[in-house]
């Protein structure tokens, strides 16, 4: 081990010929071929990777002394292995600028990050606690693996037992061209439906028009965080109706009226929380004669709800300072986050979110788009900054 707590061999791992390797395996409709890679590259560099029954790969280095080990810090390393369609194929090329770039599907959602974060744990030998590398393959649907990560599966799941991950603190890697962000906006989607009894259109008042209905339900929606306190980083939530669907003959009063919504919330708002909230407001807003339900989209796996972490965290700092020294004052900015994540799962524990490239930029979207690219530069910095971090945290 080397007097700075990395690894004598941290020099064998290359992030950016990894990252190339990676980009080539089409990961968009199945995980498995990015996975094996995974776990191959970490055989290759000494350590003994697992896939566990929720498909997540992982990996731990700890401090050799176990009592050491024990006490310290436990650090988890995530980012995911799958990528959203289509598989856009791997190029390698300049920006308007002249800079070296790697373009393809996953090059910074999230294959960049992830070589960031395997340059920190190969070139890491805890001198304290441990460091856990665990890398989920459902980030893009439905978070099963960061699900069982957290929460962990008994003897009795269908798919098999998994362990809970349990860190300390969290480092997840995403495209945030090297600022820290420690907060991030959550979604929620559900469908609010409103009830009456159906009539013949020449006898309105006979029945309960739940049509009509909505104009004081999307009245009760527009006005719903006002006087909501902002947050710092994130500012106010949003809700928006983004489908509406009513009525059953075009000569009867409608007996049932459907709004979709979509919820993007900031702390400390819950799903659970925003749920009752919803209801009671729009029940507050209609007639009384009005049934007023509204219930949030079926799924196995809970939504990615907001989050933030203390900016003040040693965890923040470590990564905030190790950004700074590597590429500058330009870097290590501690913001939130663009959109929701998995970082949200791994919360309330200290979490932030880091990696090389961006979600956009001054043209248009990266992330999740045909252009999608990294700097290659970038993630040397990224690699070199999750190195400087992690061998902080556990010194």
């Amino acid at each position: 081990m080397s007097g700075d707590g990395t690894a004598d061999g941290a020099a064998d791992f290359d992030p950016v010929a990894f990252l190339a390797d990676a980009v080539r395996i089409e990961s968009h409709e199945s995980p498995d071929a990015m996975r094996e890679f995974l776990v191959e590259t970490l055989a290759d560099h000494g350590t003994e990777p697992r896939v566990d029954a929720a498909g997540n790969v992982r990996a731990t280095r700890e401090a050799a002394d176990p009592q050491a080990a024990a006490e310290g810090t436990h650090l988890v390393l995530n980012t995911h292995v799958d990528t959203v369609p289509p598989h856009v194929g791997f190029e390698r090329g300049t920006d308007e600028d002249g800079t070296d770039v790697f373009r393809g599907r996953g090059s910074c959602d999230a294959k960049g990050p992830l070589a960031a974060l395997l340059s920190g744990f190969l070139g890491v030998e805890p001198a304290t606690g441990r460091v856990t590398l665990a890398v989920t393959p459902d980030e893009e649907t439905l978070s099963t693996g960061a699900d069982a990560l957290v929460r962990g599966r008994d003897d009795d799941h269908p798919d098999g037992p998994v362990e809970p991950v349990d860190g300390d603190v969290y480092l997840v890697g995403e495209p945030t061209d090297c600022d820290v962000c420690v907060a991030a906006r959550g979604r929620f989607e559900g469908t609010l439906t409103l009830s009456g009894s159906a009539a013949h259109a020449a006898e309105p008042t006979s029945g309960v028009d739940a049509v009509a209905a909505l104009e004081g339900a999307l009245a009760a929606i527009r006005a719903f965080d006002d006087g909501a306190e902002a947050h710092p980083m994130l500012g106010g939530p949003t809700l928006v109706a983004t489908g509406v669907d009513g009525g059953e003959a075009t000569n009867q009063v409608a007996a049932e009226a459907t709004l979709t919504l979509d919820r993007r919330s900031v702390p400390p708002e819950t799903a659970d929380g925003f749920r009752e909230a919803l209801e009671t407001a729009v029940r507050d807003a209609v007639a009384a004669d009005v049934g007023v339900a509204f219930a949030l989209t079926e799924r196995p796996t809970p939504f990615l709800e907001a989050f933030d972490t203390d900016p003040d965290h040693e965890v923040v700092s470590a990564v905030a300072d190790a950004a700074r020294a590597v590429g500058g004052e330009a870097d290590g900015e501690v913001r939130a986050f663009g959109a929701a994540t998995e970082a949200s799962y791994f919360a309330p524990a200290p979490t932030v979110v880091f990696g090389p490239g961006h979600l956009a930029d001054d043209v248009g979207a990266v992330a999740h788009s045909e252009r999608e690219y990294v700097r290659v530069d970038r993630v040397r910095d990224a690699a070199a900054s999750v190195e400087r971090a992690v061998a902080t945290l556990v010194a």
